[in-house]
This record gives structure tokens, sequence and C-alpha cells, in this order.
């Protein structure tokens, strides 16, 4: 990552100052449903209408074996973004399901960038929060309640859940770009809620079995995972690939595990921060550098082509800062491929001539599409671990905490886990 700046990555990666003005304040208790929310930003007295009470059924963590019985569920707490610095847990009512949904007992939600930004910024390009949005997208759960035209899932069956439905009509979807439909409805993205939430309803045809030998965990770190198989066949990675990767946050280490599995020979990563690289370097990179801020591109680039066995094939920019894309065009081989992942300003600076007189072609990604179920197999097989990537965990009563620290990067935090169900699987939870 380049330019004085910390760098978040998403689903369309952003880039974002982390001189931040306020810390998320910690609660000091949850609201029951029909209490009055506590905020974990600023201090609001605001009254949430009590949860109807829904039949469902009890959820199970992956390694128990006890069968589902039917319970009156009245608890959905419920992480709410009101605004910028001003994120709260409050009850929601639980959904009802359509006939081609199902309702989910969500366990495990990962904190993306995108959330955090959303937090920080209220924005993210052209998506604006202007009402409360319930946060979170990188998620898996328990199916505990079946729409009557769902065949393929059943009352207890652990899900990763696509996060972004299209509306399958169009042309885009109908050449399968779906994730360029117009009308798409994804979670957390304004002004459609996201999943960091007890119960949540989602598109049957949008979830996604887990084998028994994958956790809950992993099955969350299948949207991430996406983002970087995605960005690795717009790459064209394939066998033998020379493949630099710019940036080792999430986004450029899943980025990473990705092409190792498609056949990269040979992958350098860079980033301003040490830390991110010695991770880089246990799950596999082939080489890392670390960059200084004050450093020429010219220079950069001769670093990358003398660490490598040449000028690169391949180029992913996970960071969205202009200096990163620029960096990448440079150091990209003639008739190379760059691929931008990383979102930062709305207009940089590129040099267009350097990349179209050397045939250098530059592609864009956003998000992934037809690529969650290759990400599974890839977990499934054991040709990629992602279990590396979470550093933290923090149950959903410390959504503020965990929050903070995956703002702050406290603690060398890279993936920042939080658990709806707790993860002592003695410790039933009844609903």
């Amino acid at each position: 990552m380049l330019a004085g700046k910390w760098f978040v990555n998403c689903c369309y990666s952003y880039a974002h100052d982390c001189r931040a003005t306020k810390v998320i304040a910690s609660l000091s208790s949850t609201p029951a449903p029909g209490e009055s929310v506590k905020c974990l930003g600023i201090p609001r007295s605001v009254h949430n209408s009590p949860s109807e009470p829904t039949e469902c059924c009890r959820t199970r963590d992956s390694n128990r074996d006890d069968k589902f019985t039917e319970k009156m569920a009245t608890d959905n707490l419920t992480a709410v973004l009101h605004g910028i610095e001003d994120l709260r847990l409050e009850q929601r009512p639980i959904p009802e399901i359509a006939s081609d949904e199902v309702l989910l007992a969500m366990d495990s939600v990962g904190i993306c960038g995108s959330d955090v930004h959303y937090l920080t910024a209220g924005r993210i390009g052209d998506f604006v929060l202007t009402k409360p949005m319930i946060i979170g997208h990188e998620a898996a759960g328990v199916v505990a309640k079946v729409g009557k035209s769902v065949k393929h899932l059943a009352e207890g069956d652990r899900v990763a859940i696509e996060p972004g439905v299209p509306c399958r009509y169009c042309d885009h979807c109908k050449r399968g770009k779906y994730n360029l439909c117009a009308d798409m409805v994804f979670c957390a993205t304004p002004p459609y809620d996201g999943n960091l939430t007890r119960f949540y309803k989602h598109a049957a045809d949008f979830c996604f079995k887990l084998p028994d030998h994958v956790s809950m965990e992993e099955g969350a770190l299948l949207e991430p995972l996406s983002v970087g198989v995605h960005a690795c066949r717009r790459a064209e990675v394939g066998l033998g690939s020379k493949v630099l990767i710019l940036g080792a946050g999430p986004i450029g280490l899943v980025t990473l595990l990705a092409a190792q599995a498609l056949g990269a020979s040979e992958i350098l990563i860079t980033d301003l921060v040490q830390q991110r690289l010695d991770v880089a370097k246990e799950l596999g990179a082939t080489h890392t550098l670390l960059l200084d801020r004050n450093q020429s591109a010219e220079d950069i680039v001769k670093k990358v082509h003398c660490t490598m066995s040449g000028a690169p094939d391949k180029a992913v920019d996970c960071c969205g800062a202009e200096s990163s894309a620029r960096l990448a065009i440079f150091a990209t081989r003639s008739g190379g491929v760059v691929v931008i992942v990383g979102m930062g300003a709305p207009e940089i600076k590129l040099p267009l001539i350097n990349a179209l007189s050397r045939e250098v072609d530059i592609r864009g990604v956003f998000r992934y599409c037809n690529d969650y179920s290759a990400a599974l197999a890839l977990v499934a097989s054991g040709k990629v671990n992602v279990k590396r990537l979470v550093t933290h965990h923090f149950d959903i009563t410390e959504t503020a905490k965990a929050f903070e620290t995956s703002r702050y990067g406290h603690g060398g935090a890279i993936k920042v886990m939080i658990h709806v169900q707790p993860r002592d699987a003695n410790n039933p939870v009844k609903f």
C-alpha cells in the first residue's frame, strides 16, 4: 500500500484516512426486547418497538448434534448504523420470509473495511447512508425456517451467505455478470440492510450449504475470498503466472491465497506494514516487499523486478491509492494485465500512454459473480486455508469493541469476527 493513508479492503475495497476523531464507546449492557437501544457512538435516546414473537427453531453449533426444537423467539439483537459515528445495538422484529427465502439464525459475521468506512464516513462512492442500516455482510448462519418453494435447503443446514441478490432478469444477469445488475440488493450497502443480527432472511439460492468439516468462520470468509477469486480470474491468473499484489490487507491476502490455488508460480506482495507482510509470508507468498512512502515509483519498480525473476505478467492493486495503481501499471510487463480491486478517489491520474504503448490491459473488479462455489470448493478441499486471517473474536454484545479493533488495527488485527452465537459448544443458546 502506498501514500500516507490506511487502506481498508472490502468487497469493492475502499481507501480512507485513518485519522478518526472519535472512538466507539463500549456497551455497558444490551437491550432486551422492547427496551430502548444502547448507542455505540454518539449517545441518543431512541425507543424501539418490541419484536413480535415469531415461530422458528433453536440454532445449533456446528459441533453439536442436538436436534432443532420449536421455540418462540423474541430476541433479535441487531447492530444498526444510524449515521456517522452512530452505531447501536437494538432489538428488531424477526423478519417474515417469502416462499423463495430462508430465515437464518446468524452465527459468524466478519467486519469488512466497508463496514468501517460507512461508520466513519457515511458513504462509499455513490452509496450514501441516508437512513438507519443494519451493518455486516461477511456471514454464515443456520437455516431456521424454509420458504415453501425452497427444495435444496432444510432446517438445520449450515450455510454461507452470498450477500448480493440480483434481479436475475436483466441483460447482465442473463449473461452471467450479475454483479453488474443495476437492481442488485447487496447486504449493508445503502439502502439495504446487512446481517449482523440474530435472525436474518435471505434468498435461498444465494445460500451455500457448508460441508460438516467447514466451520462457520470459514463460511463467513467465503465472501472476501470470492473477491480474491474474482480478481484472479479477471487477471487470468493460471499455471506459471507471475503475480504482483499491492496491499497485504484482508483482500490482498485472500488474493494471494486465490492466486496460489490457481497455479501462480511466483507471487510478490507489497505493503507499508511489516506485520502484514509477515502474515503474507506465512500464507505462502514467494516474496514480500516493504515499501517506503518516500520511495519513487521508478525505484520501487526496479526492486520489484529484481526481487522477482523479471517483470510480473499480472498485477492486482488491492489498495485503491493512485500511487499503487500507477505502480501496478509501471511494474507489469508489456502485454500483461493490471486488475484494480481497491476503490479510492473518484478520479486519479494513470500513465495511460505507458499502458497503451505496451499493451498492458487495465481491468476493473466489482465484487464478484459466480465465484462463491469456487471459493467454497477451495476451502473444503483444503487448497486454501483462510483460518489464519481471523485474528480477533467478539460476541455480538461486544460490537463496539470489535469495530474499534478493526478500525484501528489493534493487536495486529487482520479479520475481526463477531459471533452471534457463543463459540463455546457446551453452552447452547435457545431462541
